[in-house]
């Protein structure tokens, strides 16, 4: 039994952002659409709430449970901050077990909100109360479950233990962008390039969430073309593989096909170290495309740092490409089995591994930020990841601390010159 359930409509601003994508169900696309209802709460005593969702699919849930005590005591439990994350959800139905104490009493006010976008400005899209029928026996944690005809939560991405390679670029890195880097700017809603899409995983995990006018992929290897087969084998509804302004091309980031000052961001995620004899021409490419005042967001891979060298399938040793001559390492890669990460189904041979490797940049930070700020490139956020401990040998004397120190990088740049 649900008690007061209220359901929200969208705000004229909402209506008005969302005229641009018609024909797919997005949150709140349609004015009058109720797109998440509470079917069922109740706590007799343990609290359980059902819902449905009527969208096709609902970013970054959280719920709120407020118990008010008959003596006025008032206690608040949220489900993110038990460390469940709920990336998305596909349109179904569901059931939320809520969190329970014992301490509880009898005939308490139970009041529950769930909300979406809980990773920025948290939007509430419904509400419940119930009355505590009994005082529970023990305490309990949050548990979410699919209900029949809806995908079992534990097939979807986030859910699944095996850090899989969906979830690492549709939740993590979109999700990484969006909020860490660019803090949901309005910039990213705009005209978006991708230098080095891969398969396209992440630029629709922006396009999903962010909606942008275009966005844009680019990757000479097409490997975009397996994008819809990889979503439905990770249970991501056919109708949002293809989202309005998302599109892919084979061009070559050395030469792009687009005006000057055309975007209002460009990113680059793991692709910068790989374009083959070097990759000056393709940043001069970038800052001519981009607008002034326009965003770049990169994320490269550093040669000399621990995930640098691409080897990781082969070696135990982050640095082994370091302390082995050319020939050896190239010996040792050719007559060994890679211990395939899960890359979607993709799976390449030790030919192509070493032909990566050999194009591979050897890109550090100090040398980078001088490029970025010699094209009028001026950082605005950045991050640096260091290994916590790096143990030298005579092979590695000739490199500094920070060189191989640090393993990461991640930097977002305002074109200002």
């Amino acid at each position: 039994m649900v008690h007061q359930a209220r359901q929200y409509s969208p705000t004229a601003d909402r209506r008005q952002e969302s005229a641009h994508y018609n024909g797919l169900t997005f949150p709140f696309t349609d004015p009058d659409a109720v797109s998440l209802t509470i079917t069922r709460f109740e706590a007799g005593p343990m609290p359980v709430c059902e819902f449905q969702l009527d969208d096709d699919i609902l970013f970054d849930l959280d719920a709120e449970l407020i118990v008010d005590a008959p003596d006025g005591h008032r206690q608040q439990y949220f489900l993110r901050q038990t460390g469940l994350d709920i990336s998305w959800l596909p349109r179904g139905r569901y059931r939320l077990e809520c969190a329970q104490a014992c301490g509880w009493a009898r005939e308490s006010r139970l009041e529950l909100i769930l909300r979406d976008r809980a990773n920025s400005t948290a939007r509430e899209r419904a509400r419940a109360h119930t009355t505590l029928e009994g005082s529970p026996q023990w305490d309990s944690g949050w548990r979410l479950g699919s209900g029949t005809d809806t995908t079992p939560i534990q097939e979807l991405s986030w859910a699944r233990a095996d850090n899989n390679w969906f979830f690492r670029h549709f939740d993590h890195a979109a999700r990484t962008i969006i909020h860490l880097f660019f803090r949901e700017d309005e910039r990213l809603r705009g005209r978006v390039l991708d230098v080095g899409c891969g398969d396209g995983i992440t630029d629709l995990g922006i396009a999903l969430r962010m909606q942008p006018e275009a966005l844009i992929g680019i990757d000479p290897f097409r490997g975009y073309e397996r994008l819809p087969e990889i979503c439905r084998e990770h249970r991501l509804p056919e109708s949002l593989t293809k989202p309005p302004g998302l599109s892919f091309r084979p061009d070559d980031a050395n030469k792009l096909d687009f005006e000057d000052n055309y975007f209002d961001v460009v990113l680059s995620w793991g692709s910068l170290e790989h374009i083959a004899g070097g990759y000056d021409r393709a940043l001069a490419e970038i800052r001519r495309v981009l607008r002034p005042g326009g965003l770049f967001f990169a994320h490269p891979g550093l040669f000399y740092g621990s995930v640098g060298n691409h080897l990781g399938e082969f070696f135990d040793d982050p640095w082994i490409h370091l302390k082995l001559d050319e020939a050896e390492l190239r010996q040792r890669v050719l007559s060994s089995k890679p211990r395939y990460m899960d890359r979607a189904g993709e799976e390449s041979t030790q030919a192509q591994y070493w032909q990566w490797y050999k194009e591979l940049n050897p890109m550090t930070v100090d040398s980078f930020e001088k490029e970025l700020r010699d094209l009028g490139f001026e950082p605005k956020r950045f991050a640096l990841r260091t290994d916590p401990i790096v143990d030298y040998s005579a092979e590695l004397q000739r490199y500094s601390m920070t060189t191989l120190g640090l393993a990461e990088l991640y930097v977002v740049c305002e074109l200002v010159g």
